[in-house]
């Protein structure tokens, strides 16, 4: 099964998430900000990461900035997690990087959807 980097500073949405993914098989590692999710994802070479746009450290746009413009990482998929919900954010998220966006609180059978798609567009 595919193995999910979470980028999540929120202890509760973090453990919440991580277990709900990892009931439907997917490997989850976990990162609390965004530094150490670029650090994981280049030791562990995650298939997707959910990436949550507001972290410490680096936040979740300069996280995907830099992981695009890094031909070791620029493969790996991402989509990013936020509160953020207006028009504008979808775009400034795929601007930076993002494969693809989804809200908070999350919608597990929509946010499924789009991993399953990620994954299967990577084959």
């Amino acid at each position: 099964m595919a193995t999910l980097l979470l980028v999540e500073d929120n202890e509760m949405n973090r453990d919440m998430l991580s277990r709900r993914l990892q009931r439907r098989g997917y490997d989850v590692l976990l990162a609390v900000d965004g530094q150490q999710g670029i650090d994981m994802s280049r030791e562990h070479g995650p298939d997707l990461l959910l990436l949550d746009m507001s972290l410490p450290v680096k936040d979740g746009w300069q996280v995907a900035r830099e992981m695009k413009a890094d031909p070791a990482l620029q493969g790996i998929p991402l989509i990013a997690l936020t509160a953020h919900a207006m028009a504008d954010d979808r775009m400034r998220a795929m601007e930076a990087g993002c494969d693809d966006y989804d809200t908070k609180p999350v919608d597990l059978p929509r946010l499924l959807s789009k991993i399953d798609a990620l994954l299967e567009s990577g084959e």
